[in-house]
């Protein structure tokens, strides 16, 4: 696939992921499905879910190492800046062969457009926080994310994931 086929991809997924709402129990399950299957597969990961407002769920999995909640944190604000997967961020600026910080003058210190942070949308309202992942290679930690999401709201893998 090429990068155009993948930002294509993660807009559809932006736009099929979506809740109907989304309150600290849905944030729970979230984290719990995502938990469970980093624990299966035995990835060394952190896993956060936080709103604008608040966290809600937090934990990392052993092997996970000091820098990955330095990682949730700086993807998860260009998910907050952007509205839009620290993944598709990424892509389009590696397609414009630019940076955030020589873009939109964004300190790589506070944030990163790799794959991993997902933004949480409630249809009607717009994204209201962001799910992330970090401790796999960048595409590995979206598509992580992408498969917890299906698998919460019913929606075909097999159609969203990236080929």
């Amino acid at each position: 696939m090429t990068i155009e086929d993948d930002i294509e991809r993660i807009a559809l997924q932006e736009r099929e992921l979506q809740f109907e709402r989304f309150d600290p129990e849905d944030a729970w399950e979230l984290g719990a499905r995502l938990r469970t299957m980093a624990s299966d597969r035995k990835l060394g990961v952190v896993i956060d879910i936080t709103l604008f407002s608040m966290p809600l769920f937090y934990t990392a999995l052993e092997g996970a190492t000091p820098d990955n909640p330095n990682w949730v944190r700086r993807k998860r604000n260009c998910v907050f800046r952007f509205f839009k997967s620290s993944y598709a961020v990424g892509l389009s600026l590696a397609k414009q062969e630019s940076s955030l910080q020589a873009k939109f003058g964004l300190p790589d210190s506070e944030f990163a457009s790799h794959g991993g942070s997902f933004p949480i949308t409630v249809k009607g309202t717009g994204v209201i926080g962001a799910v992330t992942v970090s401790g796999l290679p960048q595409r590995e930690d979206h598509a992580m994310v992408v498969e917890a999401l299906c698998e919460i709201l019913n929606k075909d893998h097999d159609a969203l994931k990236l080929g």
